[in-house]
C-alpha cells in the first residue's frame, strides 16, 4: 500500500511537471513577468513590418500603446506643444519605450522626438524605461560592441552613463517572448532608479546622411 501511494504520488508529480513544461513551450506568459504598457518607436517607412511582427509575437506579454493617429507636422525642432502631444497622445500612459533599430532608424526625427518625450516626467505620466532592439537588417546586428553612430543618437547617449539608463539587445533568433518581456520589465524597474540624458539638441528634420555612415556630433 505505501509503495502504491508513493508510485501514485510520483506519477502525479511527473504529470504536473509535464503540464508546466507544455505551458512554457506554448509561449504563454508566466506569473513572474507582469505585462507592461509599451510604446514602440520605429522607422515607419522601412520597419513597419518588423513593428507589426513584434507586436504580434508579444501578444499576451505586453499591452501595445503604439498609436500614431495624431498627425504631427513640424518644421524645425518641435515646440513644447508638439512634445506634449507626442507624450500624451502617442505615448500616452505607456511605461516602457522599445525602439526597433533598423539600418536607417538613427536618421528619423520622430524617433528622436519620441525618445525625448519618453523621458518627460509629468503628474499623469512618469518617465518611461527605454530599451532598443537591433533588427536583423541592421549592419551591427549580432555584434557585441555596436557602433553607437549607427544607433539613434539620443538612445546612444543613454548607453554611456554609468549605470546606463537604456539597454540595447539584438532581435532574438529564435524569438522568445518571455526573454523580451524580462528585458521590458527590467527597463520598467530601472526607470526611477536612474536618470536619462536628454541634453542633446532635438532633431529639426530627418538626417540626409547615408544610413551606413551614421551620425556625427
Amino acid at each position: 500500500q505505501p509503495n502504491n501511494r508513493l508510485a501514485q504520488g510520483l506519477a502525479e508529480l511527473m504529470a504536473s511537471m509535464g503540464r508546466a513544461s507544455q505551458h512554457r513551450k506554448a509561449g504563454k506568459p508566466q506569473a513572474k513577468v507582469r505585462r507592461r504598457k509599451v510604446f514602440v518607436s520605429f522607422h515607419e517607412e522601412l520597419d513597419k513590418t518588423w513593428k507589426d511582427r513584434f507586436v504580434k509575437l508579444m501578444d499576451g506579454w505586453i499591452v501595445d500603446f503604439s498609436f500614431r493617429g495624431d498627425d504631427i507636422k513640424a518644421e524645425g525642432p518641435p515646440n513644447e506643444e508638439i512634445l506634449r502631444r507626442i507624450r500624451e497622445n502617442h505615448i500616452a500612459d505607456a511605461t516602457v519605450t522599445v525602439v526597433l533599430i533598423g539600418r536607417c532608424t538613427w536618421r528619423r526625427q520622430f524617433v528622436d522626438w519620441e525618445i525625448h518625450a519618453s523621458f518627460r516626467c509629468t503628474n499623469s505620466n512618469p518617465r518611461n524605461g527605454l530599451i532598443g532592439i537591433v533588427l536583423p537588417c541592421h549592419p551591427e546586428y549580432g555584434k557585441p560592441d555596436k557602433d553607437e553612430h549607427l544607433l539613434p543618437p539620443r538612445f546612444a547617449d543613454n548607453l554611456r552613463n554609468e549605470p546606463p539608463f537604456a539597454k540595447v539587445y539584438d532581435w532574438p533568433d529564435p524569438f522568445k517572448p518571455a526573454r523580451v518581456a524580462r528585458w521590458i520589465d527590467k527597463a520598467f524597474r530601472n526607470r526611477k532608479r536612474r536618470l536619462p540624458d536628454s541634453s542633446r539638441d532635438l532633431f529639426g528634420k530627418n538626417s540626409k546622411r547615408p544610413c551606413a555612415r551614421g551620425w556625427t556630433d
